[in-house]
């Protein structure tokens, strides 16, 4: 369903510019499942097949097709390029690659839902080509929220059922879900993991809280995907990606699970839910 809605999100941002698959334009479709290790085999046998452009949807999949051509264009999904390492800076990407920047950390409005949190945790995927530019940066946002961060580590499922079973021993009052594409094809299990701990947990995308997950927070990923699409066509009509500004966050989403709230024995305040994009009862 999800990898359905974000194609049918960057097939749009193509349509929008005039490209419609199988009448004008051909796809060639690699996918990893969040298994980082078959990046690099994927991204040579696109080169094999002579692309044009290439999507890659995050930071794992960026790194490993830059690593197979210089030349090529790439646009990119990723929540902070510049220190993935992926352009040189936002308004002038540099070299061959450009693409969406998205925003998924929102520990304020966890807050707002457990005031009574000391210790929060952040689940991270410590095969993201950024994890240690991520855990500085959660760590920070945290201590200057007055929490305690703990850092979990996860790229697989005995992991992820090991990183919940030792939250009650860490004594984490509630998780933030760091976004990674790993994540994201487990989010059924993730909610599930949440409910049998019964830790109040946050993600980074909607996706999650239509699989049972309480909340999410970020950028709109159905819209930055439609974005990628558009950039991807800007690219097949001539333009270079050294020219195309990564674009910035615009359009972000709150979403509530008020059944897993329940569940969990939260309140959630009316303000938050009258903030919300989108409340599930």
């Amino acid at each position: 369903m999800q990898r359905r809605t974000r194609g049918a999100a960057f097939l749009g941002g193509l349509r929008e510019a005039g490209y419609v698959e199988g009448q004008n334009i051909d796809i060639v479709y690699r996918y990893a499942d969040g298994q980082y290790e078959r990046l690099p085999a994927l991204a040579a046998d696109l080169i094999r097949n002579n692309v044009t452009a290439i999507f890659a949807g995050g930071p794992p999949a960026a790194q490993a097709a830059r690593a197979a051509t210089a030349t090529i264009p790439i646009v990119f999904t990723s929540t902070d390029p510049v220190k993935s390492g992926l352009v040189t800076s936002l308004n002038r990407p540099g070299g061959n690659l450009t693409g969406v920047a998205f925003f998924a950390l929102a520990l304020g409005m966890l807050r707002e839902l457990v005031p009574n949190a000391v210790t929060i945790g952040m689940l991270v995927n410590p095969k993201l080509p950024d994890t240690a530019a991520t855990v500085a940066d959660g760590q920070a946002a945290a201590r200057a929220g007055g929490l305690e961060p703990q850092i979990l580590y996860a790229s697989d499922d005995s992991e992820l059922e090991a990183a919940f079973a030792d939250m009650k021993q860490r004594r984490i009052d509630a998780l933030v879900v760091v976004s990674d594409i790993f994540f994201d094809s487990r989010r059924d299990k993730l909610a599930v993991l949440a409910a049998r701990h019964a830790i109040p947990a946050i993600y980074p995308w909607r996706d999650y809280v239509m699989a049972g997950g309480l909340m999410s927070y970020g950028t709109s990923i159905t819209d930055g995907y439609r974005q990628a699409g558009n950039y991807i066509a800007r690219i097949l009509k001539g333009a270079q990606p050294n020219d195309l500004p990564v674009v910035q966050p615009a359009k972000f989403e709150l979403v509530i699970n008020l059944q897993a709230a329940t569940a969990l024995g939260l309140s959630v305040p009316l303000t938050l839910q009258a903030a919300a994009d989108e409340v599930i009862e």
